[in-house]
Formats: structure tokens, C-alpha cells, sequence
């Protein structure tokens, strides 16, 4: 374990502009409502809850379920294409700079603290458990666990997802007495997935993003074909492997830097001493 000092950089006050951007409805979190203006049925790129009070957009993992399930709201005939859009254009490029809830783990790792290194045998079989989470909670159960109306619960959102509690489930019941008077078992198990995951992001890189997140399982599967690339110079790469220590994401940069693990943050580029990694978009991709 160490402790770990960072200072806020160029890319975490990208990720708080673009946080504010789409949570831009300030009255929702002073009167406790949530915004339904017509910018409601366009999903946002990163995991940011619908239910929000500031959320000027969709959650993309929210609307896919929707589709799932059969609901037959405005966005449902286009969510699949703009999550595959948003994947071919960037990849993982979205949970480095476009996810507020990405950038709240990144501020939680910053407070110095001891850190913890998993593993590489607990890490590696760890990373696949975002890929199960998102074929079970958001398209499996979705499918074909409904009720007598052919209508499904959004069960990533309702039992796991921790952003939702953080963003709109908490916010909420602050406002309106109402709620707070129907809370039960649920939202104590939600918040105590939110605890878990709050206390080790302050210990663990992103550990949300890593094991669990099923919008980053998703863009994932494009990180090797999307226009957004990044690429290693072999003949300027002295394999001294700075970047990968650098590396808190844990990709094996000078092997696979297009890693599904990527997500595109840049800080191997910083510390590369050659200038042998770049990033561009590209219209052929490798």
C-alpha cells in the first residue's frame, strides 16, 4: 500500500464542466423534481441517472433497459444506435472524460490515503464481472422477467447501480418528505452498495469502472475498432515502461494499449520520455 497525492489536472475539470453540463437543472435539486424537457429523451454518453434533478439527459444503461422491456418511450427506437454510435466514435474514451460518474471516483482517489493493489489473479477474472452484470442486470432479466403486462423493472438501476442512488435517489428523499415516509429495505441495500463503493474508490483506482459498470463493459467492446485510437511508435518505445506504471487502469500499454481496459486518459502519454504514444481519431482503424 501507499499514499497517493494528486492534484486535480486539465482533464478532471473537463470531466466537471461536462458533469455540470448535463446536470445544468438547478431548480430540480432546489424543489426536488426531475427535469422532463425534450433533451430528456437523448441519452447522454456517460452513467449519469435519468432520475436526477439536475439531468438534462437519458442514462444510456436506463433507456436500453427501457427498449428491453418493451416500454415504448421516444427514445427507445434509438438508444441501441447511439450507444453503438457513441462506442464506434470513442470507445472508452467516454468513462476517461465524459462520465460523471467516472469523474466522482477519480475526486474520491485523489483524498490521500493508503492504497490498495489487487492482485493480478484476484484483478484479472474481477474485470470480467461488468460483462456478466451487463448481460444479466440490463439485458437477460430486462427480457424475459416481467410481469402479466409484458413489462419489465430496470433491475441494474433498482438493486446495483450506485450512481443513481449517489445522483437522484438521495437528492430526491432530501426534498421530499414523502419519499423519506416510504423508504425501506431496497434503498438500505442501495445505499449500502453506494458506501462499498464510495470507501474503495477512495482506496482502489475506479473500482466501479473496473468490475462492475456495464455502460463500460459496453463501450469496451469497441475500444480496439473505434475511430478514436491510441497507438505505441515501436521504434520510439524504449520499453522502459514508465506508462505502464503510470497506469492505474493496469493495461499493458507497450503490448495492448487499446486494451478493453482503456479508458483513454491519457496520463501514459504524459509520462512517455520519447513521445512514442499518441492518440488520434482514424478513419481505418487497426
Amino acid at each position: 500500500m501507499k499514499i497517493v497525492k494528486e492534484r486535480i489536472n486539465k482533464r478532471n475539470i473537463f470531466q466537471l464542466i461536462f458533469a455540470i453540463l448535463t446536470n445544468s437543472f438547478m431548480v430540480g435539486f432546489l424543489e426536488g423534481k426531475i427535469y422532463k424537457g425534450n433533451t430528456k429523451v437523448v441519452c447522454v454518453p456517460g452513467l449519469n441517472c435519468y432520475s436526477c434533478p439536475g439531468a438534462r439527459g437519458a442514462c444510456p444503461i436506463g433507456a436500453l433497459q427501457s427498449v428491453l422491456s418493451g416500454r415504448k418511450y421516444n427514445f427507445s427506437y434509438y438508444v441501441f444506435g447511439i450507444i453503438i454510435f457513441i462506442g464506434v466514435m470513442l470507445g472508452r474514451l467516454v468513462c476517461g472524460f465524459l462520465c460523471p460518474f467516472g469523474f466522482i471516483q477519480d475526486m474520491l482517489y485523489k483524498i490521500p490515503t493508503p492504497k490498495i493493489k489487487i492482485n493480478k489473479k484476484i484483478d484479472k477474472p474481477l474485470r470480467y464481472l461488468k460483462y456478466i452484470i451487463a448481460l444479466v442486470f440490463v439485458i437477460l432479466l430486462p427480457i424475459f422477467l416481467t410481469n402479466e403486462f409484458n413489462i419489465s423493472s430496470p433491475y441494474f438501476c433498482k438493486w446495483i447501480c450506485p450512481a443513481g442512488t449517489l445522483e437522484g435517489g438521495i437528492p430526491l428523499i432530501i426534498k421530499n418528505p414523502g419519499l423519506r415516509r416510504s423508504l425501506g429495505v431496497l434503498f438500505n441495500w442501495k445505499v449500502s452498495i453506494l458506501a462499498v463503493v464510495i470507501i474503495s474508490s477512495v482506496l482502489i483506482y475506479r473500482p466501479f469502472c473496473k468490475f462492475i459498470c456495464p455502460l463500460g463493459a459496453f463501450y469496451a467492446l469497441f475500444n480496439k475498432v473505434s475511430f478514436y485510437q491510441m497507438d505505441v511508435d515501436k521504434e520510439l518505445c524504449t520499453n522502459c515502461k514508465a506508462c505502464e506504471r503510470q497506469c492505474k487502469m493496469n493495461v499493458e500499454i507497450t503490448k495492448n494499449i487499446n486494451s478493453l481496459e482503456c479508458i483513454r486518459c491519457g496520463e501514459c502519454k504524459k509520462v512517455c520520455p520519447t513521445g512514442a504514444i499518441t492518440s488520434k481519431f482514424n478513419l481505418k482503424t487497426k
